[in-house]
């Protein structure tokens, strides 16, 4: 019963720890286009902590971490095309 457990913490904690970075391309997205969606910096500062309050920024990363850039470490390709120019 305890190697059981042992085994199923030991698989569990491989799955988590993948040792996949990933490229972010979801958030960097995101980054790019409050970049771009308002000229003046204080408008970006402002667009970009009112996007951390909502809490998109947040979301975002954490589909970058958990879905996206894992479905790219097992199967290869990223389904979020990387922003352009970036």
């Amino acid at each position: 019963m305890r190697s059981t457990r042992i085994v199923a913490l030991a698989l569990a904690l491989a799955v988590m720890f993948q040792s996949c970075y990933g490229p972010f391309n979801a958030t960097r997205s995101l980054h790019q286009w409050n970049g771009e969606v308002v000229e003046n910096e204080w408008g970006q500062e402002g667009l970009f902590l009112l996007l951390h309050i909502v809490p998109a920024y947040p979301l975002w990363v954490l589909g970058d971490s958990l879905i996206f850039n894992s479905i790219e470490f097992w199967g290869g390709d990223n389904p979020i095309d990387p922003p352009s120019g970036g």
